[in-house]
């Protein structure tokens, strides 16, 4: 049994079926509303833990945190859709997801306020993001579900955890962590230089 498919058991999540006639959904909320993600993006769910913060990131950067020896940058979704910022609770959970990019996977987590569901949807019930005309970047949706009568958002992570939008800190996601080498030993007797 492979990480994947070791989460799905864990989350309670159906193999999908042979005939690919949907894909299963993560889904969470946000400020009242449901977002969902590729539960095969999913690498792991983790309650809210303190994260090393890096200097001269945009806000919705709440640091990075170090997940078996792996960095992993830690992005607020609430910030980096720019809604209004709330303190972490018991139910406040961080999203661990695998993003691909430039032909590369990177390991990244998202804070969320609760883990809602998961949810086979077929690929034909998921709608385009309506067309707001510029005024909205739609970019990083994926589509509009309807599920069990209420509308889901899905994001497509590999737009919205863009490297290059999140900066230094994307740099360095799925970067495993280096141990400093121990620092010179110091002579423990002085020496005496002889040259004049």
């Amino acid at each position: 049994m492979n990480q994947i498919e070791a989460n799905q058991a864990v989350l309670g999540i159906d193999a999908l079926d042979s005939e690919g006639s949907g894909d299963q959904y993560l889904t969470f909320m946000m400020a009242g509303e449901e977002y969902g993600v590729d539960i095969l993006r999913v690498q792991e769910i983790k309650g809210w833990d303190k994260v090393t913060t890096v200097p001269n990131t945009p806000d919705y950067i709440k640091g990075v945190m170090n997940l078996r020896g792996t960095i992993v940058p830690i992005v607020d979704l609430r910030l980096r859709f720019g809604l209004e910022a709330v303190e972490y609770g018991a139910i406040t959970v961080v999203i661990v997801l695998r993003v691909e990019q430039e032909a590369r996977s990177r390991i990244m987590g998202v804070v969320v306020d609760a883990v809602s569901d998961v949810y086979s949807v077929p690929v034909d019930s998921i709608k385009p993001p309506p067309d707001f005309g510029g005024a909205i970047d739609t970019e990083f949706l994926k589509g509009l579900a309807t599920l069990e009568e209420k509308l889901v958002v899905l994001l497509d992570i590999d737009k919205l955890l863009n490297a290059e939008q999140l900066g230094k800190v994307g740099q360095v996601a799925s970067q495993p962590t280096e141990v400093s080498p121990p620092p010179p030993s110091m002579p423990t007797e002085p020496t005496v230089s002889t040259e004049h």
